[in-house]
Order: C-alpha cells, then structure tokens, then sequence
C-alpha cells in the first residue's frame, strides 16, 4: 500500500504568502493591468492552474500584493530609520528611483489604483494613509486619534509626487535634481 504524503499545514498559507509577494514585486514594475494571472503564478514559480486554489479573483490579489508591498517598503524605509531625516533621504533616493521593484507602492502604482475596484481601491487608500500616519509618527506627533498633521501631509505628498516626477522624466541628472530639491524641501517642512 502507497502512503501519500501529506503537505505540512503551513504549506498553503506560505506558498499564498510567495505568491503575493511576487505579484508585489511584478505590480511595481509593470503596473497592475500588465501581468497576467499566469504571468504572476510564473514569476512566483507556480503554474496559474491552481491560482483559485489560494485567491477568488484577481483583484483579490491584486488588494493583498499592494498591502504586502507597502509592509515590505515601511519595514525597509520607516522602521530601519531613526528619524524623519533618515526616511526622507532613504525614500526620495537614487537607489528607490531605480528600483521600483522593491520600493512604495504608491509611488509605483497609486496613480492607477483609484481606476480599479473596490478590493484594490481601498488596499490603496489604506497604505497611503498607513505611509502619513508613519511620516507623521516619525515628524514626533504621532497620529491625533485619526487626525493626521498637515506637516505629515505636506511631506509625504512631496516625497510620493518627487519619486513618480522623478521616474517619469528622461534625463536621470534631472531625476536626480527633482528628488534631492524634494529631500532639502521636505527636511525643511
């Protein structure tokens, strides 16, 4: 008699977990219409036949890649950073300009998040206020019970707005240019 082999318990929930994070890193680089359901099960290193076995739809995962992605850049940027300094200058960056791939959600795919559906409209409302609310904790306000400070405000819309102008012009000295003015306006916020 065969004796079949049994998947740990874990092994659904850590094979959705590499799934979404690989449609986090594809979504930042070719834009939520751009990969395919089997595009992104391939670049998980799964094939899309059992996509429905772990999502209903998806927009479905779609919402949780963008959520995962905003977790991974506050992980890297805001919880590794001392101070306001340290995030402003980690953020509007070289490095986050040329890789979009590991860097805000926001920056990468807001624009088109609000064209979406529900599932991936509110995933994106949520991270852009989830990224004020840590700009604002690290300005030393915290966040007021729901009250987000106009500073905190001011600096994450010139730190989004200077990554995405940064990315869209052609000359990478003007790129450059753009996030560093954002980094000495923001510090001065």
């Amino acid at each position: 008699m065969m004796s079949i082999m049994r998947f740990p318990k874990s092994h659904k929930a850590e094979v959705r977990e590499r799934i979404v994070r690989a449609a986090a890193k594809r979504l930042r680089v070719d834009g939520l219409e751009g990969p395919s359901v089997p595009d992104l099960m391939n670049h998980a290193g799964l094939t899309h036949g059992g996509f429905y076995g772990y999502f209903h739809t998806r927009e479905e995962l779609v919402a949780e890649a963008v959520r995962t992605a905003a977790s991974e850049t506050a992980e890297r940027v805001f919880v590794t950073s001392p101070d306001l300094a340290a995030v402003i200058n980690t953020y509007l960056s070289e490095q986050h300009l040329l890789h979009p791939e590991s860097g805000c959600v926001v920056a990468a795919l807001g624009s088109d998040g609000w064209r979406k559906g529900k599932k991936v409209r509110t995933a994106f409302a949520d991270v852009a206020v989830g990224l004020a609310r840590l700009v604002d904790t690290k300005l030393g306000a915290g966040t007021n019970g729901n009250a987000i400070s106009d500073r905190a405000l001011a600096v994450t819309a010139q730190m989004i707005g200077a990554v995405v102008l940064g990315r869209l012009v052609a000359d990478p000295k003007l790129a450059g240019r753009i996030v560093s003015a954002a980094q000495q306006a923001a510090l001065k916020i």
